[in-house]
């Protein structure tokens, strides 16, 4: 009971996070927050910025596609498409993470898990899915994230740093190595 409350902790949290940060910029932006619509015709303006430092914008774009804008251009049936692919993967990590998961895995999964639920759920409510931090060298600029995709990078990450020591701990303890 409490593996399964610190995942649902996890997880609630991270979507808390990023739902309030980008319903923070979309009251700044547009003076509410809605609750659903078409993303073009919410914020109309597909990038709005604000200069923070040198490196770094507060901007506000959309993003139709996913990671880093991939299947941006995947016409009219994209938001179905991508809501069903990301619906199936998230089910499959939940599934994992509460049946099977060894204790390594949660924290990284449930981050995962988190961010992928917060950016489901904005291109549930508006076809495409908030970002707004901005990162840059000079005219060079990384593609525009949220809250929600840090927590799937840093998941993604902490999964591989885990797994890596954990398999190094298992050959240490075994000449025969681990399946």
């Amino acid at each position: 009971m409490k593996k399964i409350l610190f995942i649902l902790m996890i997880i609630f949290g991270v979507i808390a996070l990023d739902l309030l940060s980008k319903g923070a910029l979309l009251y700044l932006i547009t003076g509410g927050v809605p609750l659903m619509g078409a993303a073009w015709e919410l914020v109309p303006h597909p990038y709005l910025m604000t200069p923070v430092t040198g490196f770094f914008n507060i901007v506000f774009t959309w993003n139709f596609g996913t990671a880093f804008s991939l299947f941006n251009g995947l016409g009219e049936y994209a938001p179905i498409a991508l809501i069903l692919m990301t619906g199936i993967i998230i089910g499959i990590i939940l599934y994992y993470l509460f049946a099977r998961a060894k204790r390594y895995e949660i924290v990284p999964l449930a981050l995962i898990a988190g961010g992928a639920l917060g950016n489901l759920i904005d291109r549930i409510r508006f076809g495409a899915v908030v970002d707004f931090l901005d990162f840059h060298i000079g005219g060079y600029h990384w593609p525009a994230f949220n809250i929600a995709d840090i927590c799937i990078v840093v998941g993604v990450g902490l999964y591989i740093l885990y797994w890596y020591i954990a398999r190094r701990k298992c050959i240490e303890n075994c000449n025969k190595g681990c399946k």
